[in-house]
């Protein structure tokens, strides 16, 4: 019994020091009862592990500390994971929507940097992605925009899944520029 207890610590410390975490938002929420207001707050966190895997989660409490401690361990639970061009960047183009919110993701070249707002932003960097350009048309609302940007992550497949889902080899799937020219239009 003692040992499957500091297996499972042991497990749970390996996986806190793996992914980083970053606060998004934090919100003063109120409950309104019959002696007045009782204030608590909201937290919005994103965790990664800045080599394709992330998630998001929200927790509330009374305390900030706790708020986010309750984000933050829901967001480990809920990771995804985001197959990345060379490490760096999006394969393809994607766009991503929650509720009202619209996010267009497009790949760039090395160099180009994370050229997004907000929390679109602390997703990225907690993914990983070295280079792209992200723009959030619609709701400015940090929830929708994280939703909204996991959505499209979601997504993105590689040329390796596309390969492997039609049963080809990967060179028949991805061309060169050369091969591109000689192909009848």
């Amino acid at each position: 019994m003692a040992r499957n207890i500091n297996r499972r610590d042991k497990r749970e410390r390996e996986e806190s020091s793996e992914f980083s975490d970053r606060l998004v938002a934090i919100n003063r929420v109120s409950k309104t009862v019959k002696g007045g207001k009782r204030f608590g707050f909201a937290a919005l966190v994103v965790v990664g592990d800045q080599h394709g895997r992330v998630g998001f989660g929200k927790g509330k409490a009374k305390e900030v500390p706790e708020a986010i401690r309750k984000a933050t361990e829901q967001a480990k639970t809920q990771t995804v994971k985001v197959p990345l061009k060379e490490g760096r960047t999006l394969h393809h183009d994607i766009n991503g929507r929650h509720g009202a919110g619209l996010v267009v993701m497009r790949t760039a070249p090395a160099g180009t940097g994370i050229i997004a707002g907000g929390p679109m932003r602390a997703v990225f960097e907690m993914l990983g992605i070295q280079d792209v350009v992200a723009k959030s048309i619609g709701s400015q609302n940090p929830y929708n925009m994280v939703r909204a940007t996991i959505d499209g992550l979601k997504k993105e497949v590689s040329p390796r899944i596309v390969a492997r889902r039609r049963g080809k080899k990967l060179s028949e799937i991805v061309f060169k520029d050369e091969e591109m020219k000689e192909m009848p239009t």
